[in-house]
């Protein structure tokens, strides 16, 4: 289980979008895409010793129909888990971080703040608040054992970090209690010293000794084996500081004040209803969210404790909308994106980059393309600079029309002992991780 999330790339103006944009599944494009990805990682001489020892799909599999889908290894008798913690090198050892801490949690952030996930060319680096990790590590009956830190024996000093919450995940008619794995992250400076893996492993074990056997995660490279590739889009809502700061360019023939023009919103949401969502809204969009989230074939599994935290607005953690009619009041349609910024490396005059992330979307009354303008709308309300999306669930059918551009990132998502055939295209994935 690990996560190496993507960072999500720049923007490129010129590129064509490789999205299936009528958002019909597209299992043969995405299997072509993916034995292509793997074919060009494998000319390349890359292995993954340590992931062909593990309980995934392999790529040698890959097309093979004798077997079957589901659980790759049964379930281990509790009592034959290995009760000890792997051991780390002689200068290192564990900890468990207790994220209520407001000393330990600005240790986390001060680790993941320097050495992070960057993009490709170092000059973004994702910076994700304090208030953000307490609210994506802390869900309804989250362990507190599956926040893993790796300090320095003598300076004790935070060196590295994976982490894992309780997820309800459901794969076709069946629902699964899962490990979301989040969060893992090496110091610069020890990257050469292998803990990856061996974090990995612990993680691994401390979830088997809740009798939990299957974990969802995601990484920007290719490991053994997605079960879909997501690829991010952008939405310029500042498209000045975006090229000022070298997360997008501008297109060929364009001005910047042309640029400025094409990415103007209204200055208001247009849809009659729409507002932000309360606590009292909490059964209503969890009926809308389960009823959108069953037509997916991987997708979380939400009632009302989850949607309560996942879903209830947090300053500048997660913002939520929705729309209620205003004759009925009836709660018809649902929007949500979160706040994750990126520190900007190497600039003078810029420092961060607030980015805003599409999250879960409800569309029944209100067209989706509309809905999504007024997220946009709320959104540039509230200064973000750019609003992220991944190509799942139904965000394809809608993208380029909003002027959302195919940035060079992708998101690979994975399942830990768990086999899906055949590949998933991103529109059958109801799936959002961190």
């Amino acid at each position: 289980m690990a996560d190496t999330n993507s960072s999500a790339g720049a923007q490129e103006e010129e590129k064509a979008p490789v999205n299936d944009l009528n958002g019909t599944p597209q299992s043969e494009n995405a299997i072509g895409a993916l034995t292509k990805q793997v074919q060009e990682s494998l000319s390349f001489g890359h292995r993954h010793k340590f992931w062909e020892t593990q309980p995934v799909g392999q790529f040698k599999d890959l097309g093979d129909s004798n077997l079957p889908e589901g659980p790759i290894e049964a379930p281990t008798p509790l009592s034959e888990v290995k009760q000890e913690p792997y051991n780390l090198p002689n200068l290192y050892e564990w900890i468990t971080c207790d994220m209520e801490s407001k000393d330990t949690c600005a240790e986390v952030y001060k680790l993941l703040a320097n050495n992070y996930v960057e993009d490709d060319e170092n000059m973004f680096r994702f910076n994700y608040s304090m208030e953000f990790l307490q609210w994506a590590l802390r869900p309804p009956g989250y362990f507190k054992s599956w926040h893993i830190g790796v300090r320095v024996k003598t300076s004790k000093k935070l060196v590295a970090f994976i982490t894992g919450v309780p997820a309800k995940i459901r794969v076709r008619d069946e629902v699964i209690q899962m490990a979301e794995i989040n969060f893992l992250c090496v110091h610069k400076k020890l990257r050469s010293k292998r803990l990856a893996p061996v974090m990995i492993k612990e993680v691994t074990r401390r979830v088997h000794l809740e009798n939990i056997w299957q974990a969802a995660y995601t990484a920007g490279v290719i490991l053994p084996t997605p079960i879909t590739t997501c690829q991010y889009w952008h939405r310029s809502l500042n498209p000045k500081k975006l090229i000022d700061v070298g997360f997008s360019r501008l297109g060929a023939r364009m001005t910047m004040s042309r640029t400025i023009k094409l990415y103007k919103l209204p200055e208001t949401t247009v849809t009659p209803g729409f507002r932000k969502m309360e606590l009292r809204d909490v059964p209503a969009v969890t009926r809308l969210l389960k009823n959108f989230l069953s037509k997916f074939v991987v997708a979380p599994e939400f009632d009302d404790n989850d949607v309560d935290h996942w879903l209830v607005p947090r300053d500048n953690v997660v913002d939520s909308f929705l729309v209620e009619d205003p004759e009925t009041h009836e709660i018809t349609d649902f929007c949500s994106f979160y706040t994750l910024p990126s520190s900007i490396l190497g600039n003078q005059n810029y420092s961060t980059l607030k980015a805003a992330y599409s999250y879960y979307n409800v569309s029944t009354k209100t067209p989706l393309l509309q809905l999504m303008n007024d997220a946009l709308i709320a959104a540039k309300q509230k200064d973000f600079d750019v609003f992220n999306a991944l190509d799942l669930m139904e965000n394809g059918t809608i993208l380029k029309e909003l002027k959302f551009g195919p940035g060079d990132g992708q998101l690979h998502y994975y399942l830990y002992n768990y086999r899906i055939k055949p590949a998933l295209a991103p529109s059958e994935l109801g799936l959002v991780l961190l």
